[in-house]
Formats: structure tokens, C-alpha cells, sequence
């Protein structure tokens, strides 16, 4: 049988059963284009592979040797789609745990650096600014503990941030002022 035979039968196989063969693997990997390119590629590889008279035999057993074959594709590229996803994944969540890290570096020196400054305010600056910053204590909260009025918790609290803006760079009384005004 000649070369141009095989094609021909190769041909008329590949136009009777593509879309079978496509139906099939897309029932695996949940994907057209991909089940696609997996026959197009299984038929590229036996067109590849066969030689002379042998082509011709090997036609008579070809459904069988492309289901299989397809099947075996379409299960490599599914573990292949899995094993990416898992990876995506994981950059993803590697990502956010440098950020969380990033942020929490930054949050810790920031509080590091007000702890310095607050031990330079006036006693009682220090004492409510400590309750509310630190302590994360409200006003109200504050004025029971120290047996003091709202209104002076207030005007302490204004006190310490004007003296904190005057001894902290702006770039750290501003983190300050965003890590505390955001929670």
C-alpha cells in the first residue's frame, strides 16, 4: 500500500472521528481547546510514527490505539492543570504571607517607635496615650480606669498627638495615625 494511501485512510479516520475523540477527552479535561489540541496532537504523533507497510496494519487498530492514547493525554493535561493550580495557589497564598509579614514588620516598628515617644510625653499624656494606643482602651473606658472625665481624656489625647507629631518623623505619625484610625 502506498504512502499516499495511509494518508488518505489516516485522513478519513482523523474527518469520521475528531470530534469523538475531541467529545471524549473534553469529558476528561472539562475543556475545548484543550481537548482539542490533545487529538490533534495524538493524531500528529502516530501520523509521525508510522512507516511504510506497517501504516496500512496499524489503520485496521487505530480507534482503539486513539482512544486509548487520547485518554492517557487527557489525564496527563487534567494531573498537568491540577498540579498548576496547585502551584497558583500557592503563590498566591506565598503573596499575601509576604504582605501579611511586610505589614506586620512595619506595623511592629511603627509601635517600637511609639513606645519611644510616648516614654518622652508628660506623665499624664503618657498614661492615656498609652490606654488608647497601645492598650486599644476607648475614651470612656479610660476616664473609669483613671477616675478622670471624657473631656480630659480628649484634650490629652490631642496633647500627646500634638507633642508625638513634633518628635516622630511624618512618615511614622502618619503610619501611626493609619494603623490606629483604621481599627
Amino acid at each position: 500500500m502506498t504512502t499516499s494511501s495511509v494518508d488518505m485512510d489516516l485522513e478519513t479516520v482523523f474527518n469520521a472521528h475528531f470530534r469523538k475523540l475531541v467529545y471524549f477527552s473534553f469529558q476528561i479535561v472539562a475543556n475545548k481547546e484543550t481537548a482539542e489540541d490533545i487529538v490533534q496532537e495524538i493524531f500528529l504523533k502516530y501520523y509521525k510514527n508510522q512507516e511504510g507497510e506497517n501504516a496500512h496494519a496499524a489503520i485496521n487498530n487505530l480507534l482503539p490505539y486513539l482512544y486509548s492514547s487520547v485518554k492517557n493525554a487527557s489525564l496527563n493535561a487534567l494531573r498537568h492543570h491540577k498540579v498548576e493550580a496547585k502551584y497558583l495557589e500557592q503563590v498566591a497564598v506565598s503573596e499575601v504571607d509576604e504582605d501579611y509579614i511586610a505589614t506586620s514588620i512595619t506595623r511592629a516598628e511603627v509601635i517600637a517607635e511609639l513606645h519611644l515617644a510616648l516614654e518622652a510625653l508628660p506623665e499624664g499624656c503618657k498614661k492615656i496615650s498609652y490606654l488608647s494606643f497601645i492598650e486599644e482602651k476607648k475614651n470612656q473606658e479610660i476616664a473609669q480606669e483613671l477616675g478622670i472625665s471624657v473631656a480630659t481624656v480628649k484634650s490629652q489625647k490631642q496633647r500627646s498627638l500634638q507633642l508625638l507629631r513634633l518628635r516622630l518623623k511624618p512618615e511614622i505619625f502618619g503610619a501611626i495615625l493609619l494603623i490606629f484610625l483604621s481599627e
